[in-house]
């Protein structure tokens, strides 16, 4: 992280990671007594994300009343900044006609973005009181598949025309430049509005004012279509360093961009999302785990954890199977911890590089199956260096050959197989078209402890019956061994 910028408000000079923690002391304290000019004063110099997470800090009662505070340019820049739980509150403690000025102003794209939390109910209702122009694109937003381009994008955009002169786009930019999202990517249409070219605003500054736009625009132009998944427009933008990525329809006409701070979103939604996949834990639809109830929240948890505990079952019945084994030598028990957590851990490292080479796409440049056969020799190089630690101590505390050759030929077996499984896993289910990250460390870890298990209670059965032949045909004494095996 950066170095943290010291901010001033009311006189008072703090952190920015502090900044809003202080500002919703104050308004509280400030809005106990009724004292509201010193509200409006303290929030004056406060930036809009500031005071969105300052309200959002207060309770309930009384952040309706820090909101009705601001200015309408300001609540309606604070309202987009609000999480989507606290929208939702406002939404029901505001006057209708307080809701509709908000909701109006909104971006579209943030707009569209509330709508999709709110009860359908809700949202026919807002939709009927918005203005027609507003009320059109909100619901074309609406009407294409969530979580794509076109549900992300923006229709707020500047459009120019090749015939135009410099000095006439320039004009246009002028006129329409705060109703935009942004300016410093501009497109070029035609008639038809199929996008035919792009040029930024330095390169419209810097022409000469009579040059027509199609000899300074720039044809080549990377754009998406409407139905182009949301996690790839984001890595579109964050691989070519765009502001903004221009979206189209099947017939190449320009109807809208994604802008950088909406990939942002994108990008910490789905990263929030694939680690609570990774955890075993279900996400919500608005990623808001610690604001949900405890119902919701155990609700999150317990699907997968059911999952979990069926698998397990068959460890408890691998046991019970080799039970004549472990009774014959009691001390194999000991270690069936250590190598089920020992095989957990190096699947759950392999799954978890794996499924971050997949989001990043840098896995494409070594190829799927050199990846699992990587990891798989990275798992039999850690089983051996296990080993070196295990099979030693694993001799001695035994007593006996037994233990310490089971231990140190399953620790080699579980390891390889492991890494194996937690690097194919998260691949097969990609090439499958499901979510990688499904493949979560605790179904790796559950996996690979009944496959341990198995290996390592197997290992020393076969043991038991063919280890004083192994040793005698290599010379070697039986009194290394227990009485029971020799």
């Amino acid at each position: 992280m950066g170095e943290a910028t010291g901010v001033s408000t009311s006189g008072i000079t703090v952190e920015h990671e502090l900044l809003a923690d202080v500002v919703s002391r104050q308004l509280e304290a400030m809005l106990a007594v009724g004292n509201y000019d010193a509200v409006k004063l303290l929030l004056q110099p406060v930036q809009p994300v500031d005071i969105a997470e300052a309200i959002s800090n207060l309770p309930t009662t009384l952040q309706a009343i820090a909101f009705r505070l601001l200015s309408k340019n300001e609540a309606i820049s604070v309202y987009e900044y609000l999480s989507t739980p606290t929208q939702q509150r406002l939404l029901s403690k505001l006057r209708s006609s307080e809701v509709l000025e908000v909701v109006e102003e909104m971006s579209p794209d943030d707009r569209v973005r509330l709508f999709d939390e709110l009860p359908a109910k809700v949202v026919r209702q807002l939709l009927t009181e918005l203005s027609p122009d507003e009320r059109k694109v909100t619901s074309e937003l609406l009407g294409y598949r969530a979580e794509t381009a076109g549900r992300l994008m923006t229709t707020e955009f500047i459009d120019l025309k090749e015939g135009h002169t410099a000095q006439q786009a320039l004009a246009v930019v002028r006129r329409r430049a705060r109703e935009t999202e942004t300016v410093y990517s501009l497109y070029v249409t035609d008639a038809e509005r199929h996008l035919t070219g792009i040029l930024s605003l330095r390169d419209l500054v810097t022409a000469d004012p009579q040059a027509r736009i199609g000899d300074v625009m720039t044809s080549d132009v990377l754009s998406v279509r409407t139905n182009t998944d949301q996690e790839k427009v984001a890595r579109t933008i964050q691989r070519y360093d765009f502001l903004a990525v221009p979206v189209v329809d099947l017939e190449q006409r320009l109807v809208g961009i994604v802008t950088v701070d909406d990939v942002i979103d994108v990008i910490e939604q789905e990263a929030t999302r694939d680690l609570y996949a990774a955890g075993a834990v279900q996400a919500g639809d608005d990623d808001d785990y610690f604001t949900s109830d405890l119902f919701t929240v155990a609700r999150r948890r317990v699907v997968w954890l059911a999952v979990l505990v069926v698998a397990s079952f068959f460890t408890s019945e691998v046991i019970a199977a080799n039970e004549a084994v472990l009774q014959r030598v009691v001390l194999l028990a000991a270690f069936i911890p250590l190598l089920g957590g020992t095989g957990g851990n190096v699947g759950a490292q392999s799954s978890t590089v794996v499924i971050r080479g997949l989001s990043t796409q840098s896995i494409s440049a070594l190829g799927r199956l050199r990846v699992v056969a990587r990891e798989a020799m990275a798992g039999a190089l850690l089983g051996l260096l296990m080993m070196v630690l295990v099979v030693p101590f694993a001799w001695l505390r035994g007593e006996s050959a037994l233990v310490g050759i089971s231990v140190g030929i399953s620790l080699l077996a579980i390891t390889t197989l492991a890494a194996t499984a937690g690097a194919a896993f998260p691949l097969v289910f990609d090439r499958m078209g499901l979510d990688p990250a499904l493949m979560s460390t605790p179904f790796i870890t559950t996996c690979t402890d009944v496959a341990g298990t198995l290996i390592y209670l197997k290992t020393a059965g076969w043991l038991l019956k063919n280890l004083p032949q192994l040793l005698q045909a290599g010379s070697i004494s039986t009194h290394f061994l227990p009485s029971l095996v020799s």
